[in-house]
């Protein structure tokens, strides 16, 4: 993030802001405004968007709104280097001390819940892979399928499965190993590293759509804009630039992975578009599923007219001027 001009009036001990919600539900344009009228420095919360070149099928600002606003957090690896969310928190944490030590807010906005987790609530101490689970693992998803694997996740792990999608195996996986190797959910890992406990205020505020219909429609009209910017040529050159890395975590955004198969003629036009959405839609299921559980969010409905000026008028309450 780029320097800005420090605010004095901010209160002694600002918050940091935490802006959530459903895919599709106008986080990115939310922030950009409240960015205009309060002191606050953007943080991307997107496990996509770190990724330079999943530009368009990860909703990224454009280049000159970055740079009229920067977003820390954006374009700062290749797909073939993971980005851990160790490596989210660690950076994350960074650009906030930075922020503050100007006298400035950070604004904290995207969808990738578990990073938000990672910051609030630090990491867990989880056991080590272990490869010959693993591969007990895999043969059983061998011979029962993925779906029986993830529903078995579901009955010992209902809560990290709710944070997996039903496709993602790696995740799958490392869920199962950690349940297995810790001792099932009988003992709990011990989280380190978070703003929980801290001296800093957080505010987590969660935007949402109160008819999923609109959301459901927003989801469809969003796709198709990216169709017409390109997201088909977009894979096609990550394909052409990194040939190896269908199975790496970048290509496990939703849409990347389904338009890979697509272009390497394993499913129709028809089937891909029809994948796309439904992941679309099972994601934004899986958010507002995991915001519910999780305490201390406060809601906004993006239908209302006037939410900007609602939550301006929380925001300059809360001491963000």
């Amino acid at each position: 993030m780029s320097p800005k001009n420090e605010n004095t009036s901010a209160a002694p001990n600002p918050p940091v802001i935490f802006l959530a919600g459903t895919t599709a539900c106008g986080k990115t344009d939310l922030a950009l405004r409240l960015a205009r009228e309060f002191p606050f420095d953007l943080v991307s919360v997107d496990s996509g968007q770190v990724y330079r070149g999943m530009d368009i099928g990860t909703a990224k600002p454009a280049p000159s709104v970055l740079e009229r606003t920067p977003h820390g957090l954006i374009n700062i690896r290749d797909v073939q280097r993971p980005y851990s969310a160790a490596d989210f928190r660690t950076d994350a944490q960074e650009l906030i001390s930075e922020s503050r030590s100007r006298g400035r807010i950070p604004l904290c906005v995207g969808g990738t819940l578990f990073y938000f987790s990672a910051l609030l609530h630090g990491l867990s101490d989880l056991p080590p892979a272990d490869a010959p689970l693993r591969a007990t693992l895999e043969e059983e998803a061998t011979a029962i399928g993925w779906q029986g694997l993830y529903e078995r996740l579901h009955r010992l792990a209902p809560d990290a499965a709710r944070q997996i999608a039903p496709e993602d195996r790696q995740r799958i996986l490392r869920a199962l190993e950690i349940h297995m190797l810790a001792g099932g959910a009988g003992k709990a890992a011990t989280r380190i590293g978070g703003l929980m406990g801290s001296n800093v205020r957080v505010l987590k505020l969660c935007l949402f759509f109160s008819d999923r219909a609109v959301l459901h429609e927003r989801i469809s009209q969003r796709f198709k804009l990216m169709l017409e910017q390109g997201f088909l040529e977009e894979v096609e050159d990550l394909k052409s630039a990194f040939p190896d890395a269908r199975q790496t975590p970048a290509m496990r955004s939703v849409g990347y992975q389904q338009a890979w198969g697509f272009l390497q003629g394993e499913t129709s036009r028809e089937q891909f578009e029809e994948d796309v959405q439904t992941a679309t839609r099972r994601l934004a299921k899986r958010q507002l599923t995991w915001l519910r559980n999780e305490p201390g969010w406060i809601w906004f409905d993006a239908l209302n007219p006037r939410v900007l000026e609602g939550i301006s008028r929380f925001l300059a309450a809360a001491g963000c001027r």
